[in-house]
């Protein structure tokens, strides 16, 4: 199935051409419509040229755009989205070249019988095609199957990350405290699960509940998470969790984190990511 491109163009050019004047010409137009205008249009119809304007057209009509070629008023031919008729095609050998009018005809005819050297650039001069469409990241309809971030397991690796401060050693790793798959606890006390001075005994606790959502909540005032104080929050991967001095990060594996839905990126940062629906 031809895929459709949006082109918004307005363009002048100049074709130098060994033994003539050069050409000059316009390229207008919107959407799959474009105009093109040219003071010397048998300059492009040599016979060497031919092979690369059909394999052009072909390549347009692929993409659904169509260019019309005017010459002082007239159109002379329409190359891309266009269905030629029967009997044009012996002499154009192609679906998506249509000739516009008689002049269009004759000006082919002639530039061939003259063997008008080619301008146009060779198949082999031409760079090879980009993969389409150009920015896959932007399709807003993109084909996916339907998937969850829901996992079965409750796994993922949830973990805490200590941060980088200043009184770190060069090379020294930082301290992981991984998350217990119920509740575990944050504070000052020897029981806690993460002990880290200068906290209250217990100063908040990470819960993972029905939900599978590992959940930040405290009743202390010097808690953060991203720089903005909470009591309850929802962590999600990248997380930054203030506790009073100490700086931590929150990590889990994307394909069970929910921030990201349906398990995770689908075409880089700036995708288009279907919602999640409810939890029943």
């Amino acid at each position: 199935m031809p895929t459709t491109t949006s082109i918004s163009a307005h363009l002048e050019f100049e074709v130098a051409v060994e033994g003539r004047p050069p050409v000059h010409g316009t390229l207008r137009g919107a959407r799959n419509r474009l105009q093109l205008k040219v003071d010397d249009p048998s300059a492009f119809a040599g016979s060497e040229d031919a092979p690369v304007i059909r394999a052009l057209a072909d390549q347009l009509a692929g993409r659904g755009v169509s260019i019309a070629v005017v010459h002082d008023g007239e159109h002379l031919v329409t190359i891309g989205a266009t269905r030629s008729p029967w009997w044009q095609r012996p002499a154009t050998r192609s679906r998506h070249i249509r000739l516009g009018s008689l002049r269009g005809a004759w000006t082919s005819a002639r530039s061939r019988s003259r063997r008008t050297v080619g301008v146009l650039p060779g198949a082999a001069l031409v760079p090879p095609p980009t993969m389409f469409p150009l920015a896959p990241t932007f399709q807003r309809r993109p084909r996916r199957p339907v998937t969850t971030t829901h996992d079965p397991a409750r796994g993922g690796g949830a973990r805490l990350v200590m941060a980088v401060n200043e009184s770190s050693m060069p090379g020294e790793r930082q301290a992981i405290f991984w998350l217990d798959d119920r509740v575990t606890t944050i504070g000052s006390a020897p029981t806690c699960d993460v002990v880290l001075p200068g906290l209250a005994q217990v100063h908040a606790e990470v819960r993972h509940d029905e939900n599978d959502e590992f959940v930040l909540v405290t009743e202390q005032s010097n808690v953060k998470v991203h720089g903005a104080p909470t009591r309850h929050s929802a962590l999600r991967t990248g997380a930054r969790v203030e506790l009073g001095v100490w700086r931590m990060s929150y990590y889990r594996e994307e394909f069970a984190d929910h921030g990201r839905p349906y398990g995770g990126r689908i075409g880089g940062e700036l995708g288009h990511q279907r919602p999640q629906p409810p939890r029943s």
